[in-house]
This record gives structure tokens, C-alpha cells and sequence, in this order.
């Protein structure tokens, strides 16, 4: 019985965590045994985890502590081949590979721009790990990029040969989607007898999602339409943004912060328009999700993925990074504009179909399209 495991730090909530849930589950259904290996067992996407996969958990805490318990599970476990995510969690997983000696086929997966995540990175520990993705990139049996701007700006940092980083979309299980779409949902604007339209955005509340710009666009918005505002999603820059709502005169009934949101779904299907208004991406999921939701979506031209996914703009609205004047005259457009006359962006979508992603990676893998677990 083939063994395919998947290594993460957590199931926090964010974009590569929720892609990540999707493949497991997905390789599961393949007939596949999976771990889920975990530095540490927590995060609100654990309950998304398919009862065929089993999570095993490092009890590490931080990724760089999950080294020894890694090695020590992959001499135990011994699986074919181990894929993971995010690059502190790529570095552990390569050397943990290396140090326990074993025949594990480990493919790794970046989901951001990483040029740019390392000129913000901060800590010494955080700069420790972009300086040795040069020298441990090169030594994983396979490197996936989510868009293919990010694959070229992964090569050009880490010194990689033209072409070694492959491009995988990620993979979203619309089925799934457009069920979750279908439940109610708790927000009262975003009941049937509202008449206000709602903007929506979805990420975590970091400096990449540029919220300050996109609230700066709402309040321009609100002086052409009666519009409101939610965010959803949690992170360290609330109580920043709370000011900076409040400063714009932006109240309790205009915009709100729900927080994480286990069914984005059902907001997603009821929203007017959703905005990206991100400095930098990989592949924005939360476009994707919108799109296969039905609803119009306006976004920032940022490296990478909102050009490659709205095809130059023919899906959706793409204005400059962090331009708060273009940003809210793309929404004002798209609200006063009939939904028949804007473009079904639940085409697009289906591009992005799970089962295209689950292919590409068994096969990067080195596995077949089916198991036999």
C-alpha cells in the first residue's frame, strides 16, 4: 500500500492551508493512504479534513522545532512521497528528507511571490530561511510554483535552471463550492430584504491584502453609492484598520470585521462585488472562490496571479497596486453596471477544477492518477 504524505505547519487559516486540505482530500479519494503530517494539530480547517486521511500530529509547535519529529516519522513511516507547503515548512521538509536517510520522493510548493515576502521579512529567522532556499530548493525532487509569475520569480531568486519550477493552479472542488454557496448565511446585510450592495473582501489581515488601501477606496465609493463594507478574515493589523475605518468616518453600519468565516461561501453568493486589493499574491484563491461563486470581481494587477486568472483583464476589472482612486472607480463600475452585462465568471472557474491539480501533482509526485489504498 502506497503512503503519500503532506507536510504543513498548521491548518490556520489561510489561502495554501485550505489548498492543501483540498488535495489531501482529493488524493485520498484517489485511492491513495495519506497523512497529514502536522507541526503542530490546530488550525479551523482541520474539520474540512477528510475522514480517509489521518493527521498526525508533531506536537513541535513552531516548523523549525518539527525537524527531529519529521525525520523520525518518515524513518517510521517510510512514504513515497511527501509534498509540502510554504517555504519554512519546504526547508524542514527537504532536510528532514536528507537527515533520515530514506527513499521519500519530496516535491515542494510555493504560494506566494517569495522575491517579495523575503525583502519583508523581518526577524532573523524568518531572513534565516530565505537564505537557505537556494541551497535546499535545488536538492527536492520536485518544486511547484501556483502561478507562472511566481515560478519565474522563484527561479530567479534561488538561482534554479530555467523551467525547474513547475506551474500547478491550484485546485478548488466547485462542486463543493457551489453547495456550501447554497447555505444560509448569518450576516443580516446580507439578507434578501437588504437593498444596500455589499463589497466583500476575504484574507487575512496583513500587510500583503493592502486593506488600508482598499478601505481608502470605500470611502471614495461611498460618496457615488450607499454601499457597505466586510472583511473576512482575522490577523495582526485589526485593530490598525479599526482606526483607520474610524478616521475615514466609516461606522458600525458601513464596514465590519466579522473575522474568520468557516462558509465564505454563502457571503461570496450574496455579495455585489468582490475586491482583491493584495500588494502581492501567488494565487489569490479567494478570486478563484469568487468566481465560482457567480460574483464580479475587481482586482489589483499584483505579482502574482490576478492577470493570469482574470486572462488581462477579460473576467474582471485589474487596476494598479495600491492606486485607491482607480481602485474605487473599477467598483463603482462594476455596482452600476447590470450583472447580465458583465462577463459569467463562473467560466473561468471551472478552469480551476480540482481534479486538473490533483493529476499535475501525482504526477510530480511520481505517482499514478489512482491508488490502490
Amino acid at each position: 500500500m502506497s503512503k503519500l504524505s503532506i507536510f504543513l505547519p498548521n491548518l490556520n487559516g489561510g489561502g495554501a492551508e485550505r489548498v492543501m486540505v483540498t488535495l489531501v482530500n482529493g488524493f485520498a479519494h484517489r485511492g491513495y493512504c495519506v497523512d497529514l503530517v502536522l507541526a503542530s494539530k490546530e488550525g479551523p480547517y482541520l474539520q474540512e479534513v477528510d475522514p480517509l486521511v489521518r493527521v498526525v500530529d508533531l506536537r513541535a509547535g513552531r516548523v523549525i522545532k518539527a525537524l527531529w519529529p519529521l525525520v523520525r516519522y518518515l524513518r517510521s513511516e517510510r512514504p513515497v512521497a511527501m509534498l509540502s507547503a510554504i517555504n519554512h515548512a519546504n526547508v524542514v521538509a527537504v532536510l528532514a528528507r536528507y537527515l533520515a536517510r530514506v527513499n521519500t520522493r519530496v516535491v515542494i510548493s510555493e504560494h506566494s511571490t517569495i522575491s517579495i515576502e523575503a525583502q519583508r521579512a523581518r526577524v532573523w529567522n524568518a531572513r534565516s530561511v530565505y537564505v537557505l532556499v537556494p541551497w535546499v530548493y535545488r536538492r527536492a525532487d520536485g518544486i511547484v510554483a501556483v502561478s507562472r509569475d511566481s515560478a519565474h520569480d522563484l527561479e530567479r531568486f534561488a538561482s534554479l535552471p530555467a523551467g525547474s519550477v513547475q506551474t500547478i493552479y491550484n485546485p478548488f472542488d466547485l462542486t463543493r463550492i457551489r453547495q456550501l454557496a447554497a447555505e444560509p448565511v448569518p450576516h443580516p446585510w446580507l439578507q434578501p430584504e437588504q437593498r444596500r450592495p455589499v463589497i466583500l473582501a476575504i484574507g487575512r489581515l496583513t500587510e500583503p491584502k493592502d486593506y488600508p488601501t482598499l478601505l481608502r477606496a470605500f470611502a471614495l465609493v461611498r460618496t457615488h453609492l450607499n454601499g457597505r463594507l466586510l472583511i473576512l478574515g482575522e490577523g495582526e493589523l485589526r485593530e490598525e484598520l479599526a482606526a483607520l475605518a474610524q478616521s475615514l468616518g466609516l461606522g458600525d453600519d458601513d464596514f465590519q470585521m466579522p473575522g474568520f468565516v468557516a462558509n465564505p461561501f454563502a457571503y461570496l453568493a450574496r455579495a455585489a462585488v468582490f475586491v482583491l486589493s493584495s500588494r502581492w499574491e501567488g494565487l489569490p484563491g479567494a478570486l478563484i472562490e469568487a468566481m465560482a461563486c457567480g460574483t464580479p470581481v475587481v482586482s489589483t494587477d499584483c505579482p502574482s496571479g490576478p492577470r493570469e486568472i482574470l486572462q488581462e483583464g477579460r473576467w474582471g476589472r485589474l487596476v494598479a497596486v495600491g492606486d485607491v482612486e482607480a481602485l474605487a472607480q473599477a467598483i463603482v463600475s462594476v455596482l452600476q453596471t447590470p450583472r447580465e452585462q458583465l462577463p459569467d465568471v463562473r467560466q473561468r472557474a471551472a478552469d480551476f477544477a480540482q481534479d486538473r491539480a490533483i493529476d499535475a501533482y501525482l504526477a510530480t509526485l511520481g505517482l499514478p492518477g489512482w491508488g490502490q489504498a
